[in-house]
């Protein structure tokens, strides 16, 4: 992705138009997300502000362990499977295990965690057509949602968690 093409919302060559869009808002997404953490060593990573907080390195893997989760769901329509909450234990929950589990990493282990969930959803994307992403299935909460719906919630997902990544940030390097 060029730097140019974060900012405009449109065709990206491979992909259908309108899932060429959802990759373009996809990508701008993480490319914000990366320059959030660019620079940060391992205890900046791990920092805490309180005893509630998670360390930006947890809420990195937690951002990587959510979109597993709409992988399985959308692409394979099922959950996670044991090894998968196996592999993303701890960062599928934020708290209390995330805080003892996700520690004393470099930011090259969480950048290419990221990298590797995100190269199976473009993959996976390229092979699906506009009409996918209308496919409607039934969330947790008995409400009626399609596949676009859960992909623009991935994307809402890590911008929340972007900001408070961001937040934390200032906070650790005090």
């Amino acid at each position: 992705m060029s730097a140019q093409s974060l900012y405009l919302i449109g065709d990206v060559p491979g992909f259908t138009p309108q899932i060429g869009r959802l990759v373009s808002m996809l990508n701008n997404v993480r490319h914000t997300t990366l320059a959030a953490v660019a620079g940060l060593d391992a205890a900046a990573l791990d920092y805490v502000h309180d005893a509630q907080s998670n360390s930006i390195g947890a809420l990195l893997l937690h951002i990587a362990a959510a979109e597993v989760g709409y992988q399985a769901a959308t692409f394979h329509d099922r959950e996670l499977n044991a090894l998968e909450r196996e592999d993303w234990d701890g960062a599928l929950a934020l708290g209390d295990r995330s805080r003892q589990k996700i520690r004393g990493h470099e930011l090259p282990y969480y950048l290419s965690r990221l990298e590797h969930v995100r190269a199976g959803t473009l993959l996976e994307l390229g092979r699906r057509d506009d009409a996918w992403l209308q496919d409607e299935t039934i969330f947790g909460n008995g409400q009626r949602v399609n596949n676009y719906f859960k992909w623009f919630h991935v994307l809402g997902h890590e911008l929340n968690h972007r900001g408070q990544i961001r937040w934390l940030r200032t906070r650790a390097s005090r």
